[in-house]
Protein backbone atom coordinates (compact mmCIF):
# COMPACT_ATOMS: atom_id res chain seq x y z
CA UNK A 1 0.00 0.00 0.00
CA UNK A 2 1.37 3.38 -0.98
CA UNK A 3 1.62 5.81 1.99
CA UNK A 4 -1.14 8.41 2.01
CA UNK A 5 -0.37 11.74 0.40
CA UNK A 6 0.14 14.81 2.52
CA UNK A 7 -3.19 16.22 1.40
CA UNK A 8 -5.68 13.32 1.38
CA UNK A 9 -8.48 15.49 0.04
CA UNK A 10 -6.70 15.70 -3.31
CA UNK A 11 -5.15 12.21 -3.40
CA UNK A 12 -6.32 9.76 -6.06
CA UNK A 13 -8.09 6.60 -4.98
CA UNK A 14 -6.31 4.28 -7.41
CA UNK A 15 -4.04 2.83 -4.69
CA UNK A 16 -6.95 1.50 -2.60
CA UNK A 17 -7.04 -2.24 -3.21
CA UNK A 18 -10.38 -3.91 -3.65
CA UNK A 19 -12.11 -6.11 -2.89
CA UNK A 20 -10.97 -6.23 0.72
CA UNK A 21 -12.26 -7.62 3.99
CA UNK A 22 -12.04 -5.68 7.24
CA UNK A 23 -12.34 -7.57 10.50
CA UNK A 24 -13.95 -4.96 12.73
CA UNK A 25 -14.67 -4.03 16.29
CA UNK A 26 -17.83 -1.91 16.47
CA UNK A 27 -18.31 0.09 19.68
CA UNK A 28 -21.30 2.14 20.84
CA UNK A 29 -21.06 4.38 23.89
CA UNK A 30 -24.01 6.21 25.45
CA UNK A 31 -23.43 8.83 28.12
CA UNK A 32 -27.01 10.07 28.55
CA UNK A 33 -29.60 9.64 29.85
CA UNK A 34 -27.85 6.50 31.17
CA UNK A 35 -24.37 5.17 30.58
CA UNK A 36 -24.25 2.10 28.41
CA UNK A 37 -21.82 0.57 25.95
CA UNK A 38 -21.61 -2.34 23.58
CA UNK A 39 -18.81 -3.93 21.62
CA UNK A 40 -19.38 -6.25 18.69
CA UNK A 41 -16.95 -8.03 16.41
CA UNK A 42 -17.89 -8.46 12.77
CA UNK A 43 -16.44 -7.98 9.31
CA UNK A 44 -17.21 -5.70 6.39
CA UNK A 45 -16.37 -5.54 2.70
CA UNK A 46 -14.71 -2.72 0.79
CA UNK A 47 -15.59 -3.04 -2.88
CA UNK A 48 -15.34 -1.03 -6.07
CA UNK A 49 -18.89 -0.61 -7.39
CA UNK A 50 -17.65 -1.18 -10.93
CA UNK A 51 -15.75 -4.35 -9.97
CA UNK A 52 -17.83 -6.30 -7.49
CA UNK A 53 -16.27 -9.55 -6.22
CA UNK A 54 -16.54 -12.59 -8.45
CA UNK A 55 -16.52 -15.52 -6.04
CA UNK A 56 -16.40 -19.25 -6.76
CA UNK A 57 -19.91 -20.66 -7.04
CA UNK A 58 -19.67 -22.54 -3.75
CA UNK A 59 -18.89 -19.30 -1.85
CA UNK A 60 -21.44 -17.00 -3.47
CA UNK A 61 -24.10 -17.57 -0.76
CA UNK A 62 -21.59 -16.06 1.70
CA UNK A 63 -21.32 -12.70 -0.07
CA UNK A 64 -23.90 -11.16 -2.35
CA UNK A 65 -24.14 -7.47 -3.23
CA UNK A 66 -27.69 -6.78 -4.41
CA UNK A 67 -29.11 -3.49 -5.67
CA UNK A 68 -32.35 -4.23 -3.80
CA UNK A 69 -30.49 -3.79 -0.49
CA UNK A 70 -29.51 -0.17 -1.14
CA UNK A 71 -31.25 3.13 -1.88
CA UNK A 72 -34.82 2.46 -3.08
CA UNK A 73 -33.96 -1.05 -4.23
CA UNK A 74 -35.31 -0.53 -7.76
CA UNK A 75 -32.15 0.43 -9.65
CA UNK A 76 -30.48 -2.22 -11.82
CA UNK A 77 -27.19 -1.85 -9.94
CA UNK A 78 -25.98 -0.33 -6.67
CA UNK A 79 -24.03 2.26 -8.61
CA UNK A 80 -27.15 3.24 -10.58
CA UNK A 81 -29.03 3.72 -7.30
CA UNK A 82 -26.21 5.88 -5.92
CA UNK A 83 -26.06 7.99 -9.07
CA UNK A 84 -29.83 8.50 -8.99
CA UNK A 85 -29.54 9.79 -5.43
CA UNK A 86 -26.57 12.04 -6.22
CA UNK A 87 -28.13 13.44 -9.39
CA UNK A 88 -31.19 14.49 -7.40
CA UNK A 89 -28.79 16.61 -5.32
CA UNK A 90 -26.85 18.09 -8.21
CA UNK A 91 -23.80 15.84 -7.97
CA UNK A 92 -22.53 13.95 -11.02
CA UNK A 93 -19.81 11.33 -10.85
CA UNK A 94 -18.98 11.40 -14.57
CA UNK A 95 -17.65 7.85 -14.32
CA UNK A 96 -15.49 8.43 -11.23
CA UNK A 97 -14.58 5.54 -8.97
CA UNK A 98 -16.84 4.64 -6.02
CA UNK A 99 -15.71 2.56 -3.06
CA UNK A 100 -18.44 1.00 -0.90
CA UNK A 101 -18.00 -0.25 2.68
CA UNK A 102 -20.85 -2.55 3.67
CA UNK A 103 -21.99 -5.90 4.93
CA UNK A 104 -22.70 -8.36 2.15
CA UNK A 105 -25.81 -10.51 2.05
CA UNK A 106 -24.89 -13.76 3.85
CA UNK A 107 -27.02 -16.89 3.39
CA UNK A 108 -29.90 -14.72 2.23
CA UNK A 109 -29.78 -12.18 5.08
CA UNK A 110 -28.36 -8.68 5.28
CA UNK A 111 -28.67 -5.71 7.61
CA UNK A 112 -26.54 -2.63 7.07
CA UNK A 113 -26.91 -0.03 9.83
CA UNK A 114 -24.39 2.09 7.91
CA UNK A 115 -23.13 1.79 4.35
CA UNK A 116 -20.51 4.26 3.18
CA UNK A 117 -19.70 5.33 -0.37
CA UNK A 118 -16.48 7.24 -1.11
CA UNK A 119 -17.11 8.97 -4.44
CA UNK A 120 -14.35 10.31 -6.69
CA UNK A 121 -14.20 12.44 -9.77
CA UNK A 122 -12.80 11.06 -13.06
CA UNK A 123 -9.30 12.14 -12.06
CA UNK A 124 -9.49 10.18 -8.79
CA UNK A 125 -9.87 13.14 -6.42
CA UNK A 126 -12.44 12.77 -3.60
CA UNK A 127 -15.78 14.29 -4.53
CA UNK A 128 -18.13 13.41 -1.66
CA UNK A 129 -19.13 10.70 0.79
CA UNK A 130 -22.62 9.23 1.05
CA UNK A 131 -23.67 7.67 4.35
CA UNK A 132 -26.65 5.35 3.87
CA UNK A 133 -28.39 4.51 7.17
CA UNK A 134 -30.89 1.72 7.74
CA UNK A 135 -32.93 1.46 10.93
CA UNK A 136 -34.56 -1.65 12.38
CA UNK A 137 -37.98 -0.49 11.13
CA UNK A 138 -37.05 -1.14 7.51
CA UNK A 139 -36.50 2.54 6.66
CA UNK A 140 -33.54 4.04 4.80
CA UNK A 141 -32.00 7.48 4.69
CA UNK A 142 -28.91 8.96 3.04
CA UNK A 143 -26.65 11.82 4.09
CA UNK A 144 -24.59 13.60 1.44
CA UNK A 145 -21.31 14.70 3.03
CA UNK A 146 -18.51 16.91 1.83
CA UNK A 147 -15.62 15.89 4.05
CA UNK A 148 -12.43 17.78 4.77
CA UNK A 149 -8.87 16.49 4.31
CA UNK A 150 -9.19 14.35 7.46
CA UNK A 151 -12.51 12.87 6.37
CA UNK A 152 -14.58 14.98 8.79
CA UNK A 153 -18.04 16.38 8.22
CA UNK A 154 -21.08 17.54 10.17
CA UNK A 155 -24.71 17.15 9.27
CA UNK A 156 -28.05 17.63 10.98
CA UNK A 157 -29.71 14.45 12.23
CA UNK A 158 -32.99 13.97 10.38
CA UNK A 159 -33.62 10.21 10.56
CA UNK A 160 -35.01 8.08 13.39
CA UNK A 161 -32.50 5.41 14.36
CA UNK A 162 -32.40 4.64 18.08
CA UNK A 163 -35.86 4.58 19.70
CA UNK A 164 -34.35 6.33 22.72
CA UNK A 165 -33.25 9.50 20.93
CA UNK A 166 -35.55 11.99 19.19
CA UNK A 167 -34.78 13.22 15.70
CA UNK A 168 -32.78 16.30 16.63
CA UNK A 169 -29.20 17.39 17.07
CA UNK A 170 -26.38 16.82 14.62
CA UNK A 171 -23.80 14.22 13.72
CA UNK A 172 -20.09 14.88 13.65
CA UNK A 173 -18.49 12.17 11.54
CA UNK A 174 -14.92 11.18 10.82
CA UNK A 175 -14.89 8.94 7.75
CA UNK A 176 -11.41 8.73 6.22
CA UNK A 177 -11.18 6.45 3.22
CA UNK A 178 -10.12 2.96 4.36
CA UNK A 179 -6.53 1.88 3.83
CA UNK A 180 -4.62 -0.77 5.78
CA UNK A 181 -6.75 0.29 8.75
CA UNK A 182 -10.39 1.23 9.06
CA UNK A 183 -11.04 4.04 11.55
CA UNK A 184 -14.53 5.57 11.57
CA UNK A 185 -16.34 7.68 14.16
CA UNK A 186 -19.92 8.95 14.28
CA UNK A 187 -20.87 11.18 17.21
CA UNK A 188 -24.32 12.54 18.01
CA UNK A 189 -24.32 16.08 19.39
CA UNK A 190 -27.30 17.70 21.08
CA UNK A 191 -26.34 21.20 22.11
CA UNK A 192 -23.29 20.89 24.34
CA UNK A 193 -23.98 17.21 25.07
CA UNK A 194 -22.35 14.25 23.34
CA UNK A 195 -24.81 11.50 24.28
CA UNK A 196 -23.77 8.86 21.74
CA UNK A 197 -20.59 7.86 19.93
CA UNK A 198 -20.09 4.94 17.56
CA UNK A 199 -16.73 3.78 16.29
CA UNK A 200 -15.66 1.15 13.78
CA UNK A 201 -12.05 -0.02 13.89
CA UNK A 202 -10.77 -2.68 11.54
CA UNK A 203 -7.82 -4.29 9.82
CA UNK A 204 -7.74 -5.04 6.11
CA UNK A 205 -7.23 -8.51 4.70
CA UNK A 206 -7.29 -9.54 1.05
CA UNK A 207 -10.68 -10.90 0.02
CA UNK A 208 -9.40 -14.26 -1.15
CA UNK A 209 -11.67 -17.32 -0.93
CA UNK A 210 -9.49 -18.70 1.87
CA UNK A 211 -9.67 -15.50 3.93
CA UNK A 212 -13.41 -15.17 3.32
CA UNK A 213 -14.11 -18.71 4.47
CA UNK A 214 -11.95 -18.26 7.58
CA UNK A 215 -13.66 -14.96 8.40
CA UNK A 216 -17.15 -16.41 7.96
CA UNK A 217 -16.27 -19.32 10.25
CA UNK A 218 -15.13 -16.85 12.92
CA UNK A 219 -18.22 -14.66 12.48
CA UNK A 220 -21.07 -16.90 11.32
CA UNK A 221 -24.34 -15.23 10.34
CA UNK A 222 -22.59 -11.89 10.80
CA UNK A 223 -25.38 -9.63 9.57
CA UNK A 224 -28.02 -11.49 11.58
CA UNK A 225 -25.80 -11.12 14.63
CA UNK A 226 -25.62 -7.34 14.07
CA UNK A 227 -29.40 -7.06 13.85
CA UNK A 228 -29.95 -9.29 16.89
CA UNK A 229 -27.35 -7.40 18.91
CA UNK A 230 -29.02 -4.05 18.28
CA UNK A 231 -32.36 -5.43 19.45
CA UNK A 232 -30.83 -7.14 22.48
CA UNK A 233 -29.22 -3.94 23.70
CA UNK A 234 -32.42 -2.02 22.97
CA UNK A 235 -34.31 -4.35 25.29
CA UNK A 236 -31.64 -3.91 27.96
CA UNK A 237 -31.97 -0.12 27.76
CA UNK A 238 -35.75 -0.30 27.91
CA UNK A 239 -35.52 -2.46 31.04
CA UNK A 240 -33.27 0.19 32.57
CA UNK A 241 -36.10 2.67 32.25
CA UNK A 242 -35.32 4.57 29.07
CA UNK A 243 -38.40 6.07 27.48
CA UNK A 244 -39.10 5.24 23.86
CA UNK A 245 -39.30 8.40 21.76
CA UNK A 246 -42.18 8.70 19.28
CA UNK A 247 -41.14 7.69 15.78
CA UNK A 248 -42.05 10.45 13.34
CA UNK A 249 -43.32 9.65 9.90
CA UNK A 250 -40.27 9.06 7.74
CA UNK A 251 -39.71 11.67 5.05
CA UNK A 252 -38.94 9.60 1.98
CA UNK A 253 -35.98 10.95 0.01
CA UNK A 254 -35.73 10.79 -3.72
CA UNK A 255 -33.67 7.70 -4.45
CA UNK A 256 -34.41 5.94 -1.15
CA UNK A 257 -37.40 4.38 0.53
Amino acid sequence: MTPPAATPAAAPATDVRTPALYTCLVSHTRTAPVRHSLRHRTYMWLVDLDRLPQLPAVLRPLARFDARDHFDGTAPTIRAGLERFLTSRGVRLEGGRVLMLAHARVLGHVFNPLTLYWCHDPGGAPLCVVAEVHNTYGERHCYLLHTDAQGRAETAKDFYVSPFFPVDGAYRMRLPEPAARLDLTVQLRRGDARPFTATVRGTRRPATPRHLLATVLRHPWSTAAVSAGIRRHGIALFLRGLRVQPRPRHRIQEGTQ
